[in-house]
């Protein structure tokens, strides 16, 4: 199945899964419906389409593959149009295909909205979240917090992604978005769960071989090691500094022979001597504890990269996502 008709594939099969079951069973006994689309063919067609072909579908929906084909060929006869385009070795999505499931897969998202709005009183989560953060921060401290929410509401299902850029806001890939800085959109709510800045190191070894640097100028003399992640200009560090009531900012194309887009190998490299860092003060607290790193130019100060929760407008009701915030709030440092 073409790589498009997964977006917001969880949510869909999440709350039509169960009742597609039955639901496909009935329709492929007792034959084609007057209306032209069935309640029973959302949940069954974005199921199809999340499995990818036609024998998972089956395994997913707990029928025979046989009876997937039928369903399918009767939504497309009362449709009078084809929905996918089939051969031996792979299926995708038509035009028409396309449309049936981007309206599909928003309305059972609005109906597991919906009653998650109706249930929220009674406090306790339910239903699909998915949940978005980076390769570092996810790993290590968005996935143990899972863990413990998922203990506190076990009707609970969490889908973890982690990726190393934010998924574009105007797919729908995900319930709540970990990212550092607030975004650049005011259709989505943005919700600060922790403090937390990016700050300049490099082990002693290095800045004893290669001298410590007293004004940021002097760094186009080092090697610094390269970050490539975000939208943000690559190797190019702001640096700001208070002067009286006055703000100095300094912009410094730095240089350096290692580059990566994973923080955890950058962290190392730095733990290894090959040069100075910029990176988010959660993830070298604890080197800079223990002294294997240490501060860089420690009175300038980076742009802010606080911790946000982001997600759309229609979820701020829902008690899945309104609570995992809040749980995220409290542990990180932040609540309320």
């Amino acid at each position: 199945m073409a790589s498009n008709t997964t977006s917001g594939a969880g949510t869909a099969k999440a709350t039509t899964t169960t009742a597609t079951r039955s639901a496909t069973r009935t329709v492929t006994k007792t034959g084609s419906s007057a209306a032209a689309i069935a309640p029973a063919d959302l949940g069954f067609f974005s199921a199809l389409c999340s499995a990818g072909s036609l024998s998972a579908a089956a395994r997913e929906l707990g029928i025979t593959t046989a009876a997937v084909s039928k369903h399918l060929t009767q939504m497309e006869s009362r449709l009078g149009t084809a929905l996918l385009s089939r051969t031996t070795r792979r299926m995708s999505l038509t035009q028409e295909g396309e449309l049936y499931l981007e309206h599909a897969r928003r309305i059972l998202a609005s109906i597991d909205d919906l009653q998650e709005v109706m249930s929220a009183s009674g406090g306790t989560a339910s239903g699909l979240l998915r949940v978005n953060a980076t390769l570092g921060f996810g790993r290590t401290h968005i996935a143990p917090l899972i863990s413990s929410f998922v203990r506190q509401h076990p009707k609970l299902q969490v889908q973890l992604q982690l990726s190393v850029n934010p998924p574009p806001l105007n797919e729908d890939a995900f319930d709540v978005c970990i990212r550092f800085g607030p975004p650049p959109d005011a259709r989505v709510i943005a919700r600060r769960i922790a403090a937390n800045r990016r700050l300049l190191c490099a082990s002693p070894a290095y800045l004893s071989a290669h001298g410590t640097p007293k004004t940021p100028a002097e760094l186009v003399r080092h090697d610094c090691i390269g970050i490539r992640q975000g939208e943000e200009a690559y190797g190019l560090w702001r640096l700001s500094s208070k002067r009286g009531r006055k703000t100095v900012t300094e912009a410094v194309k730095t240089r350096g022979a290692l580059t990566t887009n994973d923080g955890e190998i950058a962290v190392n490299w730095a733990l290894d001597g090959h040069g100075i860092l910029m990176r988010a003060e959660w993830d070298i607290a604890r080197y800079l504890a223990s002294g294997r790193l240490v501060q860089v130019l420690p009175d300038w100060e980076t742009p802010d990269a606080d911790i946000y929760a982001v997600y759309p407008q229609r979820y701020q009701g829902t008690a899945r996502v309104r609570q995992f915030v809040a749980h995220l709030g409290k542990a990180l440092g932040r609540s309320g």
